[in-house]
């Protein structure tokens, strides 16, 4: 399985390459590039599950899997929880603002920490979790402006946004033809309506949900995020209360 997922990977690492982009995106980062160790650790370590719940989310935040190479890599919950510690590259171009500094990096990813911190506190050891869970990104590519400002892939203007559809479309089929998931849980909007577009593409016998994004410009995830997607996961039948 791990094998498979990490050929999925490296697929869509090469698709993407030849992708060019333009403002308001004046930097990209590719972390299956110059993360790939860590990446492909995490694979061989954590995608050894069928049947369970895949949480999706959106791409890279720039003090997550930017640095570690792992979705949503918060470097304390990937190092010291996940277990997981490899060498990091660096991108070819590389802001001044935005130094990727692996697993030396000081800045907590805060997504990171609110999802890896809720998956610790329910099931206790990265094992246990993974026995039935996995975490994936719909795209791997780290987007910015010029002065470094990050940006997601909704806010990209819609000629930009129809290029990465194709191939993030199809690695994440190929994702979820490999884990035969019981489940698909968005994490965020946006994560939810790609699944929701692969879903209607394939004959999956899965469920789709949606969790609030962890994100802290978000109000309500500022509001007690743990609470508030454990509540959403019972409700939808995720998780048992």
């Amino acid at each position: 399985m791990a094998r498979s997922l990490a050929k999925a990977a490296l697929q869509l690492r090469d698709a993407l390459a030849g992708l060019k982009f333009g403002p308001p995106v004046a930097w990209v980062y590719q972390p299956l590039d110059y993360a790939w160790a860590a990446h492909e650790a995490y694979l061989k370590r954590c995608g050894q599950s069928r049947g369970g719940v895949v949480f999706l989310g959106m791409n890279p935040g720039p003090f997550g899997m930017a640095q570690t190479g792992v979705p949503f890599g918060e470097v304390a919950a990937v190092r010291d929880w996940i277990g997981i510690e490899a060498p990091i590259g660096r991108p070819p171009r590389e802001h001044p603002k935005r130094r990727i500094e692996g697993f030396g990096c000081a800045q907590s990813e805060v997504s990171g920490r609110r999802l890896w911190g809720l998956f610790a506190q329910r099931f206790g050891t990265a094992a246990a979790f993974f026995s039935g869970h996995f975490v994936a990104n719909y795209c791997p590519l780290v987007f910015m402006e010029e002065s470094g400002r990050n940006v997601t892939p909704d806010q990209l203007p819609a000629a930009m946004a129809a290029q990465l559809e194709g191939p993030c479309d199809a690695h994440l089929q190929a994702v979820l033809e490999i884990l035969e998931p019981r489940w698909v849980i968005g994490v965020g909007g946006f994560a939810q309506a790609c699944s929701k577009r692969v879903a209607a593409a394939m004959k999956g016998n899965f469920q789709l949900g949606k969790v609030l994004h962890p994100s802290p410009a978000s109000p309500a995830a500022n509001r007690g995020w743990a609470e508030a997607a454990t509540r959403q996961l019972i409700e939808q039948g995720v998780w048992q209360a």
